[in-house]
């Protein structure tokens, strides 16, 4: 509840205000002077006046020096801090008539009173100067009354001068930064009142029982949005205090974002945001010029926090986005960046589409933006990833890259979207294209089916390229780690040069390869009974593995008969595995037969590519009719090497 404190004991009523825009004490005498504040007059007399104020009696006794008997004297006040409602408390006070004190008048009341002399030595104790000053200690102890008092200083550019002097804005600002720092729930302190003033709104009486739970504690966000409603100067101060006293950057940085959604339109627009109704507007609500949220983005990024991940990465690219459409300095854009580099890993795509401002751009999107700040992410964690080119076994980032991976990997695949995305614009240069692309290191991609779409869409955007062009940029991938799907497509690909493609099939039918040699030596594993694919072990003897022992003389008749069921399920199982196999194998090789056939459509090779063909088991058309006149192979024998030698005549 608002702190409130009455001065004077008269009625109200005494001060009656008539058009136009004046003011009169009703009282029995006539009014003997008038004070012209502003716009407004006061009707008033001398002698109470002249007791309490300083000022004013200086003043009265000039103008009645000057004035004709009988005529009421003038007085102009139009400096008072304040206006004409603080003159109008003073006078109240000076004829001992009812006024109302606030946490919105009071600094105005403390200004006027020092302006006036309303001191000790004009009113004795018990003055304006004194009781004014009383009052507002009370009101620096509550943070709602302490942010109102602030809030009525930074809103008259009068009385802000007169506030600083007499160190009434110094602490408010530290009474606010201090009570933001402290933990609301240890002592239950007043500036939880806004909780537990709305808890007791939404309490429901039944039978006269108040069905409200206990005050809801305040998270550590609870002071952003009435801060939120100063102007920069003074919250800029309000900023400053609390990392003095200790706030944490992360508090620090979710006030920031919450004022610069709050004030920047450009900001607003980009990320939907709507608070209590302004959107994008100054703390009145009024809409800021670009000249002004220019200026107040730059100190908002100035007043951010260095430290990592304290901010969101989208807010750091929405405010890079709003800087480079307000045309913010190079220092403001450099620290965005550089921010936003060192934790890239948490962008999203769509954040990393930042338009390209002014005449004398050619490409859509701000490319060289997105390289400095891929840079930055390379150079702030080079040594986090020194380790990792020696990894060998790509399996590993497949299942799930390690700890020191995720990041590399995530920011791999965001580049490889951002690189189709910016593809299919025909002024990007290929040397920007590769010098992105080539940031990344190839370890980091699990497979390259990403990077493979990028230059796919570039190809397909820039038909012009020549064949050495194409090559060129077709070295940013690794054929060895495209899926089977893009393998697929690549070999269908009329824009990928044929070197490629024959790559892509070379590797392919080596991975074919491996993968049947891999299935042969598991047949062979199961026709000489190998203990690991049957699935069981032998006993140990002397120390050592014995794989053909069979069970010990001292078994009962029972477990014979129960190993030789055993032994039976075992061949059953055996020979449907090899029947497995060499259906798949028959499949392979049509797929191979389909990749065959497609080459012959791109063209005949001829020379060294023949060789290479043959080479891979591709020879031709007749190398396939002479295979299928061949009669079909005799029925697999026993042992595993024949068994092979057949299924490898049959394929």
């Amino acid at each position: 509840m608002a702190i409130t404190k009455v001065l004077g004991s008269k009625p109200a009523d005494c001060f009656q205000f008539q058009d136009p825009n004046s003011w009169t004490c009703m009282t029995e005498l006539v009014s003997d002077v008038v004070v012209e504040v502003g716009d407004f007059s006061f009707h008033l007399h001398k002698f109470p006046l002249m007791s309490r104020s300083g000022t004013l009696q200086k003043l009265i006794s000039e103008a009645a020096a000057g004035a004709d008997d009988g005529e009421p004297c003038s007085v102009e006040l139009h400096e008072v801090p304040g206006g004409a409602a603080a003159f109008e408390l003073a006078a109240r006070f000076c004829y001992d008539v009812r006024a109302e004190l606030d946490a919105g008048n009071v600094v105005a009341l403390r200004c006027a009173a020092e302006h006036l002399a309303m001191t000790e030595d004009h009113g004795g104790e018990g003055n304006l100067v004194e009781q004014a000053e009383a009052f507002l200690r009370d009101v620096l102890g509550s943070w709602d009354d302490a942010l109102r008092a602030l809030r009525s200083c930074d809103g008259d550019g009068a009385l802000l001068p007169l506030a600083e002097e007499l160190h009434v804005v110094p602490r408010c600002i530290d009474a606010l930064a201090s009570k933001a720092c402290a933990d609301p729930t240890l002592f239950g302190w007043p500036m939880v009142e806004y909780y537990t003033a709305r808890g007791l709104e939404e309490t429901v009486m039944w039978n006269g029982i108040s069905t409200a739970g206990k005050p809801r504690s305040p998270g550590p966000d609870w002071w952003y949005k009435q801060a939120s409603s100063l102007k920069l100067p003074v919250y800029k101060r309000l900023i400053t205090a609390m990392r003095s006293k200790g706030m944490s950057p992360e508090n620090i940085a979710g006030s920031l974002t919450h004022y610069a959604k709050r004030h920047l339109s450009g900001l607003t627009r980009h990320s939907g945001y709507v608070d209590g109704g302004h959107r994008g507007g100054g703390a009145s609500g009024t809409v800021l010029s670009d000249v002004e949220q220019r200026a107040l983005l730059e100190e908002i990024v100035a007043l951010l926090p260095v430290e990592r991940g304290v901010a969101t990465t989208r807010f750091l690219l929405g405010l890079l986005r709003t800087a480079t459409i307000l045309n913010a300095g190079a220092a403001c854009r450099d620290a965005l960046e550089r921010m936003a580099g060192n934790q890239l890993e948490e962008a999203a795509l769509e954040d990393l589409l930042i338009p390209n401002t002014g005449y004398a751009v050619e490409t859509l999107y701000d490319v060289d933006c997105v390289q400095r700040m891929l840079e930055q992410f390379v150079a702030a964690n080079t040594s986090a990833f020194a380790a990792s080119p020696e990894i060998t076994d790509e399996a590993q980032l497949v299942d799930g890259p390690s700890g020191e991976l995720m990041p590399i990997s995530t920011v791999a695949k965001l580049v490889d979207g951002y690189l189709a995305e910016v593809a299919t614009d025909t002024n990007v240069k290929l040397s920007k294209f590769q010098s992105i692309a080539e940031l990344v290191p190839d370890y980091a991609r699990a497979i390259d089916d990403g990077i493979y779409r990028a230059i796919d869409i570039y190809l397909k955007a820039h038909s012009w390229l020549t064949a050495s062009e194409r090559e060129q940029l077709c070295r940013l991938m690794n054929c060895q780690k495209l899926s089977l799907e893009a393998c697929t497509h690549a070999a269908q690909n009329e824009r990928l040069p044929l070197r490629v493609v024959v790559q892509v099939l070379f590797f392919e039918q080596l991975r074919l390869r491996t993968t049947v040699a891999g299935w042969f030596f598991v047949a062979d594993n199961v026709d000489q009974g190998s203990p690991i694919a049957a699935g069981h072990y032998a006993p140990e003897r002397s120390g050592e593995l014995d794989f053909g022992a069979g069970p010990p003389e001292e078994e009962d008749d029972d477990d014979e008969e129960e190993e030789a069921r055993n032994n039976v399920r075992s061949s059953s199982s055996a020979t449907m595995s090899v029947d497995d196999i060499r259906q798949r194998v028959v499949e392979l090789e049509e797929e191979c037969s389909s990749m065959r056939e497609e080459i012959h459509r791109i063209g005949k090779p001829k020379g060294a590519l023949s060789r290479l063909f043959r080479k891979l088991g591709l020879g031709g058309r007749s190398a396939a009719r002479r295979q299928q006149q061949q009669p079909p192979p005799p029925p697999p024998p026993s042992s595993g090497d024949e068994r092979r030698k057949s299924m490898s005549l049959e394929c």
